[in-house]
C-alpha cells in the first residue's frame, strides 16, 4: 500500500488545523504558506474531508475551515479513508463481508486479513491530537 500526496497532504492540512485553530476558521492559504502546499491542490483535498465530517467550512470575509470535532476524535485511518478510499490490501477486503467466490478456498486470505488489520488497528489507533501533542513536545524540546 502506498499512501498519495492527498493522503499526506490531507494529514499535514488537519495537523495544522488543529495546531492553529482557536476557535477561528483558518485560510487556505494561511494552510498553503504554512504547509508549503499549494492552494490548488489543497481545494481538490477539502471537498472529501468536508464530506466525510472532518472539516467544517465557513465561506466569507471571516470564513475558512477548522475540525468538525475535536483533534483526540479523528484518527489518522479516518483521514486516509476520505481521501485514499478503503484501506485494504486485497480488493476483495474492501466489504464486509467478503463476496470472493475463493474465499472459503483461498489459503492466502489470512495474510491480507492480518495486514489490513495491522494496518487498520496502528491508523486509527493514532488521533490527530497525538500528532500536535507529539509536535508541541519536540518543539519545547529545543
Amino acid at each position: 500500500m502506498k499512501i498519495s500526496t492527498k493522503g499526506r497532504y490531507a494529514l499535514r492540512m488537519i495537523a495544522e488545523l488543529a495546531l492553529n485553530q482557536e476557535n477561528a476558521f483558518v485560510s487556505l492559504k494561511d494552510i498553503a504558506e504554512h504547509q508549503n502546499i499549494s492552494k490548488k491542490y489543497l481545494e481538490q483535498i477539502v471537498p472529501m474531508l468536508n464530506k466525510s465530517g472532518i472539516l467544517r467550512t465557513n465561506r466569507g470575509n471571516k470564513g475558512g475551515y477548522m475540525l468538525a470535532r475535536p483533534a483526540g476524535e479523528i484518527t489518522v485511518g479516518d483521514i486516509l479513508r476520505a481521501t485514499e478510499g478503503s484501506l485494504a490490501p486485497v480488493a476483495c477486503l474492501e466489504f464486509e463481508p467478503n463476496t470472493c467466490k475463493r474465499a472459503n478456498e483461498c489459503s492466502t486470505l489470512f495474510v491480507w486479513e492480518g495486514l489490513y488489520k495491522a494496518v487498520t488497528d496502528y491508523l486509527d489507533s493514532i488521533t490527530v491530537q497525538d500528532i500536535i501533542d507529539r509536535k508541541l513536545n519536540l518543539d519545547n524540546s529545543d
